[in-house]
């Protein structure tokens, strides 16, 4: 499994996804369906992180799998095998994860870049498993995960699959935004105000541009903050480019 060097080995980032169309929970599953295919892996599965931020009260939830009948065993599996472990790694850094299982995975992999992959213990599952994490920042973060007796990884794949992986969690997170987003939507005034703000304008230049007081630039921010559910005016532009409102 080798990874090259340089920008295009670079971990993508959820500035880098911003959501142009609205996605669906069916057109994401056969997405992951084709990602295992490429990976000829056996399963896979979505674990995002819930309660980020809260010492002592982050875990990974499934959120979706393939696994049919024993899919909460296969996930209790994971969880109690690997759980701590993954939530640490995500902390500081984007590597891919592996392990083996009772049928050990091989790897395409020159040792020189051994440094480059995460390696956890091994045959505390039966299945191998190849976690890509995704870091969203704000917009949250987990693991596409894919399971198999084997596999034999080229890096150009490697790297190809860990881009879809981010794609991935970024629009089932575009998805829960929407579910959660209030009725009433965003005034022309509002989207504009967060478009400039995104764009990395202070409320001053905000108002300069628009031909708007400084006060009533902030009102709209503010409204805009509160239709979005949003705790400050950071994580409402964030809300705002992954509900397609601002890009």
């Amino acid at each position: 499994m080798v990874y090259p060097r340089g920008p295009s080995a670079q971990h993508p980032t959820g500035a880098n996804f911003r959501l142009q169309r609205a996605a669906s929970r069916a057109d994401v599953f056969p997405r992951l369906t084709a990602m295992q295919k490429h990976l000829r892996a056996r399963n896979f599965a979505v674990f995002r992180i819930s309660g980020a931020g809260v010492p002592g009260k982050r875990k990974l939830v499934c959120e979706m799998e393939n696994w049919g009948a024993e899919s909460q065993q296969y996930s209790n599996l994971i969880l109690t095998s690997y759980a701590d472990a993954l939530l640490d790694h995500i902390e500081v850094s984007a590597l891919p994860v592996v392990w083996s299982g009772t049928e050990h995975m091989s790897f395409v992999e020159a040792s020189e870049f051994a440094p480059l992959i995460k390696h956890l213990p091994s045959d505390l599952t039966p299945f191998s498993g190849l976690a890509f994490p995704v870091r969203l920042g704000a917009m949250g973060n987990g693991y596409v995960v894919f399971t198999a007796a084997s596999l034999s990884l080229s890096s150009d794949l490697m790297v190809e699959q860990h881009v879809r992986s981010c794609q991935i969690m970024t629009d089932l997170l575009a998805l829960d935004e929407r579910r959660t987003v209030p009725s009433e939507t965003l005034s022309e005034r509002e989207v504009a105000c967060l478009q400039l703000a995104g764009d990395g304008r202070i409320s001053e230049e905000v108002a300069e541009a628009l031909g708007l007081s400084v006060h009533t630039v902030n009102a709209y921010l503010g409204s805009a903050t509160m239709k979005l559910d949003a705790v400050n005016r950071i994580q409402a532009i964030a809300k705002a480019i992954r509900l397609g409102y601002i890009h």
